[in-house]
């Protein structure tokens, strides 16, 4: 169809600086220098591009939404939003969302109404620069507001860590995209509850081992088919045997056959499918409560054995002990019979002058 341009709103028609397609059910408003939303959208749209524009706020009521009934796919990225507040995206047929390439710094988990949204797919790739939008996100996904959201992508947003139980009121996610993020690990990350799971991109990050608590995850999700671990910066060692055993019996990884370590350096580009126990050089741990009785029964008999000599000794040396026995006890006699001697001499009035006025 062909797209036509208008100058002027006219009721029912085109917004000014907008091109719009009745046939299509498309308004497209590109590189247009809008700072809001243009407030006479024909009420025939489904497809919406707003893109490229120095919109910087989306407040609430910025769609109205019963002039707009049938509006499906809302394309708002390449703008310099940072502000998404409450009802902003109250939208009746809401079923795309692309706010990707957008500064955001503040998103409202209200931001799609308070009875929930129809929204099945959700685009914020290098949009989530900022901590306080990643917690505000987290908080809308796990309010079920978005329930029956069946795509999200987070690429591009330098993500090291995710908030703990982020995704796990989003029953039917199929396709989750956590590419090029600084992600480096995922142990408070839980996948439970996505059945529908089908598709998972971790490739471009910083993880360095996958623990076996989220393997074991990974196994239990039966739908989950697609899981792309390329280009990590995997440590091989101990830590690493886990995931190797289970890359080498998955079918789940694409592309596993070109996975390679990142350290040490021994062990610098080697496949993780070539790698085995005598390459990590790990040895089995033993149980921990054996090692410490073993530990007590080997302390005990070196303490039998040290009383054993003690004894051994006083009883080879016992008249020589008796006799220093002895000379202690004659000493301390003599002492005592010293200090008995000056307590008397002091205890009488005669003695005591006798023995200031003698040279004695």
């Amino acid at each position: 169809p062909v797209l036509l341009g208008c100058g002027s709103a006219q009721p029912g028609g085109c917004p000014a600086l907008c091109e719009c397609s009745e046939p299509a059910k498309t308004v497209k408003c590109v590189n247009r220098n809008l700072t809001a939303v243009p407030p006479d959208l024909p009420p025939y749209v489904r497809s919406l591009f707003i893109t490229g524009n120095p919109l910087t706020d989306l407040p609430t009521g910025a769609f109205a939404a019963q002039r707009l009934p049938d509006l499906a796919s809302l394309n708002l990225s390449g703008n310099h939003l940072r502000t998404v507040e409450a009802g902003s995206l109250a939208l009746p047929a809401l079923r795309q969302l692309d706010l990707s390439g957008n500064a955001l710094v503040s998103f409202s988990p209200q931001a799609f109404g308070e009875g929930g949204s129809p929204l099945e797919e959700l685009a914020l790739r290098g949009a989530l620069r900022d901590h306080s939008v990643l917690l505000s996100l987290a908080a809308l996904l796990q309010s079920g507001a978005l329930r029956n959201l069946s795509r999200l992508e987070l690429a591009d947003n330098g993500l090291l860590l995710l908030p703990a139980g982020m995704f796990t009121a989003l029953p039917a996610l199929r396709q989750l995209d956590l590419s090029n993020n600084s992600l480096v690990g995922l142990r408070n990350v839980s996948f439970q509850g996505l059945g529908q799971l089908q598709s998972l991109n971790l490739s471009d990050n910083s993880l360095g081992v996958l623990w076996n608590s989220t393997l074991a995850q990974f196994r239990s999700l039966p739908a989950l088919r697609h899981i792309v671990l390329g280009r990590n910066a995997w440590v091989c060692d101990c830590a690493i045997e886990d995931l190797v055993a289970w890359l080498k019996e998955s079918d789940q990884v694409e592309g596993k056959e070109a996975l390679t370590c990142a350290s040490p350096d021994k062990m610098l580009g080697k496949a993780l499918l070539k790698i085995n126990g005598s390459d990590l050089n790990c040895s089995v741990p033993t149980d921990l409560p054996s090692q410490l009785q073993t530990s007590y029964v080997f302390l005990g008999i070196v303490l039998a054995l040290i009383g054993a000599i003690f004894l051994l000794v006083l009883y080879l040396n016992r008249k020589g002990i008796k006799k220093w026995m002895h000379n202690i006890r004659d000493a301390c006699r003599d002492h005592m019979e010293g200090y008995h001697y000056r307590y008397e001499i002091n205890a009488d009035p005669r003695l005591t002058n006798l023995s200031s006025n003698s040279d004695v």
